[in-house]
């Protein structure tokens, strides 16, 4: 069989390129529909779902997206975010309808369910593999896959090494060895797909966890620039991981933010409550002291980090 080692380089798919494309095109669509619409502002969608923006959803049309669903406190306005950045991603995910209970991964409710105002419209898999970190994972590289950036989606595993879906797309599967040590061997057909891709993760979720995606993460010195994207994380094990979806401004330039999460057994992503806050929630504030509490967990100020690259 022929082998490959980790370090090895890659070439984008066509069927990347492809995708980079489309997404561009649905977002020039979407653009264009709000501005020739004669509907009032709330019959607009914040987004046209498109197979290419969320494959996961299949033909089912979201019942909204967050931006829509979820507006900022009284005083604050959401913060400017690129074009086609992981932000604006974020921003835009679809959350189900109302607020309905938070499922496990074997369709069963999870016992705490009063720590969310809303369930994210994404699947969590059949088997107990989508937790904290591995949901911070997911979203990151659907957003990538989504941008056709397939060179780009790539993640440490406990072990140090690096799963690389550039690699698993040309056929090569890892294989680990005596010391943990991580060989690529083709064995497999090439493909990157999006059925592939969702293979690729569930690998990348048995294998990595918060100790190894908080070293691969940037702190954050001061919580008070805390953008979408970044993530509340304790390394360990356990740990904990909760990313933030949106952030917004005043003008004082005073930051809030809303936090999602996944937990132990796997189960849906879902929008926290602010339970220092009522009246805020499901905000948080960024001035949030020497500790962020939230529902499940409790974080340090200085858990907050973010990707090396977060556009």
């Amino acid at each position: 069989m022929e082998t490959l080692e980790v370090q090895m380089g890659w070439t984008q798919s066509k069927e990347a390129v492809a995708r980079r494309c489309w997404a561009t095109f649905f977002r020039c669509i979407a653009l264009m529909l709000a501005l020739v619409s004669v509907a009032s502002p709330q019959d607009i969608p914040a987004v046209a779902h498109s197979p290419i923006l969320h494959p996961w959803l299949d033909a089912r049309v979201p019942a909204e997206a967050l931006e829509t669903r979820i507006s900022p406190p009284s005083g604050y306005r959401r913060t400017e975010v690129p074009e086609g950045s992981f932000a604006q991603w974020l921003r835009r995910l679809p959350l189900k309808k109302d607020c309905p209970p938070v499922l496990l991964f074997n369709g069963e409710k999870k016992t705490n369910q009063a720590a969310h105002v809303a369930v994210v419209d994404l699947d969590v898999g059949p088997k107990n593999l989508q937790q904290c970190a591995d949901a911070v994972i997911r979203l990151r590289a659907e957003w990538q896959f989504a941008e056709g950036k397939h060179d780009e989606i790539r993640f440490s595993l406990t072990s140090g090494a690096q799963a690389e879906f550039a690699r698993w797309a040309e056929g090569y599967r890892p294989v680990v060895g005596r010391r943990n040590a991580v060989t690529w061997i083709k064995s497999a057909d090439a493909d990157a797909s999006y059925a592939s891709f969702r293979r690729y993760l569930d690998q990348v979720f048995q294998f990595a966890g918060t100790a190894s995606l908080s070293r691969e993460l940037l702190k954050v010195p001061d919580p008070g620039d805390v953008r979408s994207g970044d993530v509340f994380i304790r390394g360990g094990y356990p740990g904990h991981a909760a990313i933030v979806l949106d952030v917004a401004e005043n003008v004082a330039g005073q930051r809030v933010f809303l936090l999602a999460q996944s937990y132990m057994p796997a189960q849906e992503v879902h929008i926290l409550k602010n339970p220092n806050d009522g009246n805020l929630s499901p905000w948080y504030s960024a001035d949030y002291g020497e500790h962020l509490l939230t529902p499940e967990w409790t974080f340090g100020r200085g858990e907050l980090r973010r990707f090396p690259s977060q556009r």
